[in-house]
Formats: structure tokens, sequence, C-alpha cells
């Protein structure tokens, strides 16, 4: 994609934005950002408050802007609040960016959606809520999520056969998790044939134990070496946290309004926000798995032809829309997607009453048409116009 902000505008009224969540590596290009003379002050400021309320809900020093300048990532679950402040912090001041230098609004785009966290930075940017509000959240459960995560493994189910029975994997995972040693479910929906599982202390061991009693050799299940905090999991009622979550939702100013542009939530894998449902549904977003791949399969059946991955250093979302199209594209054996008419397949599903007719994989053919923008690249490579940073 050229990296100019016609070519960005242009292309808005079919563009989402995807917000990234919590990762171990959450710095990206921000220390570009911060040092560039005329985006750093902006980010500076997104920061210094994004740190400020962190340290009033955490009732520590909490200095964004040094960490950034050192160019220091996490040491660790116990910056867990401080990164969760980090990143809503960075997409808020990419956003900022884009506005004021380059008169590209949020809400002119078609959709936005955001992969667990990001999803609290897609309400924020949609004027849902305002950041030091709805920040202080999961600020406020953050210390508690990290200490169940010190007993958490997460895994990727991975199935290089048929598609996984989500039924017979959740089956697994309840009478595993009714012995009592610990519990263990889905975290996030992939695809059709991998899922993301978080367990405590050995129940994913028992898991990969009993695994082929019910599926093919195909399935294993992989360990991720780091640990992460058991959001969209059961593990959260342990420490009451959905509930507590809410009660503060309760207090939270805002949330009376429609997003000014329609977010498909994890949640649901539909565009569910609506007037006043905002509260519920980050209830529910707490420990309710992930619909990541519903999502994924929604922004290609709304047509979407561009998707800006707002965010430092997008990592799960990007990922999940190039193992597609890579699958796609190894599906038809190296041949051009132009044999089969590119512009076909990017208008076949703007028609909902030829969707409804033809096999719902079929527009999933649109993934290699999809262009993927980086916005902390973009911004940092895209020329500036002519007046940013003069005064007037």
């Amino acid at each position: 994609m050229a990296n100019n902000s016609s070519d960005l505008h242009s292309r808005l009224g079919q563009a989402a934005f995807a917000f990234r969540g919590y990762n171990v590596t959450n710095l990206g290009r921000t220390p570009e950002l911060l040092a560039h003379p005329i985006y750093g002050t902006v980010v500076e400021a997104h920061l210094r408050e994004a740190a400020q309320i962190c340290a009033d809900v955490v009732k520590r020093p909490v200095d964004l802007v040094e960490r950034v300048h050192e160019g220091r990532e996490t040491r660790g679950l116990g910056e867990y609040a401080e990164d969760v402040a980090m990143i809503v912090a960075v997409e808020m001041a990419q956003l900022r960016l884009l506005e004021e230098f380059f008169g590209i609004c949020l809400p002119q785009a078609r959709l936005a959606f955001g992969y667990s966290l990001g999803e609290c930075s897609a309400l924020v940017g949609a004027g849902v809520y305002q950041m030091p509000d709805l920040l202080r959240v999961p600020l406020a459960m953050a210390d508690d999520c990290a200490a169940l995560a010190n007993e958490v493994t997460l895994a990727l189910l991975l199935s290089r056969g048929p598609v996984l029975d989500f039924d017979v994997v959740r089956r697994l995972c309840l009478v595993i998790s009714q012995k009592g040693q610990g519990v263990i479910d889905i975290s996030t929906y992939l695809s059709p044939n991998s899922v993301l599982l978080m367990g405590q202390n050995g129940t994913l061991g028992q898991f990969d134990s009993l695994i082929h009693e019910v599926f093919p050799e195909q399935v294993s299940v992989r360990p991720h070496k780091h640990r992460y905090p058991p959001l969209h999991t059961p593990i959260m009622w342990q420490r009451n946290i959905p509930n507590r979550t809410a009660v503060l939702l309760q207090t939270t100013p805002g949330g009376f309004r429609p997003p000014s542009l329609p977010i498909l939530s994890m949640v649901t894998g539909l565009a569910s926000y609506q007037e006043l449902n905002s509260r519920e549904l980050i209830h529910r977003w707490v420990d309710h798995p992930q619909k990541l791949w519903e999502v994924v399969y929604r922004v290609l059946a709304d047509g979407i032809e561009t998707v800006v991955h707002v965010g430092p250093q997008p990592n799960l979302l990007p990922a999940t829309f190039r193992r597609l199209s890579n699958n796609i594209v190894g599906q038809m054996h190296g041949r051009n997607l132009g044999s089969l008419g590119r512009r076909t397949i990017s208008r076949l599903v703007r028609r909902p009453w030829l969707t409804r007719l033809l096999p719902s994989s079929a527009v999933l053919f649109r993934a290699p048409l999809v262009q993927h923008v980086i916005l902390e690249d973009w911004l940092l490579e895209a020329p500036l116009p002519s007046s940013a940073g003069k005064s007037d």
C-alpha cells in the first residue's frame, strides 16, 4: 500500500481499525514516535496521562515516559498494570497523531475491532468512554490477574487434519477441571482448527495425555514459554474478577452512547455495541472466550479491503490474517488469484442476497486481497503535511 495520507483517506470507506491486546513485548516503535520532533509531544502527553492514572489505581510510582526512553520491555507480570496502561496510551496516541497530522479519524472507517485489551481501546477510540475512566477498570484488576497467571500456562491446540470439534475440547476441559486440581478452558477461538487453552497447575499436561483418546494424531498441544493472565476464562472467577469489574463499571462515567463506528465484539463475534449495553459486554469480556475467528470472518464478509493495525508492534491479529491468506494461496496451489477474477471475489460478499446462496467459506478467498497497514510504521514513514509542526 502506498504510504501517503491521500491513499489511506481513499480507502477508509472499506477499512477496519484493529487494536492489539497485551503481549510480553509492548514497545514496538514507540521510542521512535516519542523521539520524533513532531509527534513526540503528543505521544509523551498520552504516556504521562496513562502513567498517572495507573499510579493512582495501583498506588505505586509509574513512569511510562522514562521506560519508553530507555527502550525497556516488561520485566514480567509484576509490571502487568504498567503494560496495560502503556498499550492503551500508545493506541490512543497513534489515533491522535493520525487525526491531528493527517486528518484521518477513526469514525471515517467502516468498522473497528480489538483483541482482548484492544476491545477496550476500541471503545475509547470510538467515544463510548474516555481513557481516564475506562482504563481504571482493567488497572484495578491487573494485580490479581497477574497473580493468577503465576500458576497458568498458555498453549495452542492445533489440528493438522480435520477441524476441531469445540464441544469435545470443552468437554475434556470440564472433565479435567472437575478433578479439583486446577481449571483449564478455551481462551480464544483462533480458527476452525486451532484454539488457545489456558490451564492451571498441571491441567495442560493432563489434557495432552488424554487428547488422543478423543482426537486423531494430527491434533497436538503446544505450550507457550511465557505466562499470561488468564483473561477470557473461568479462572478469573477465583478472584471474583468478573463481578468486581461489573461493580466498577456501574460507577464508571460514560457508556451512554453508541460507538462512532460499528465495533465487532470478540464476546459475540458481531457488531453488538449499542447505546446502553457496553457495560454488559465488558462484563462478559472478562471471562468469555474471544471469538477471534468469527470476527475475522465478519471482517472479510463485510467487504473490508484494508485493515489498519493500531498499537505497538501488533502481532496476533496480523499473524492471524497472514496465516489465513497463506492457507488460501496454498490451497490454490500457487495460482494467481487474478485468474479467479479479483474484482469478482472482492465484490462477491457486498451483495448480501448472493452471499446467502454461497458456501460460507467463499468469503475466505478475500483474505489474500486484504491489505494490512501497521499504523506505527505508517506514521513514521508517511510524508508529513507541509504545515505540520508550524505555529500560527
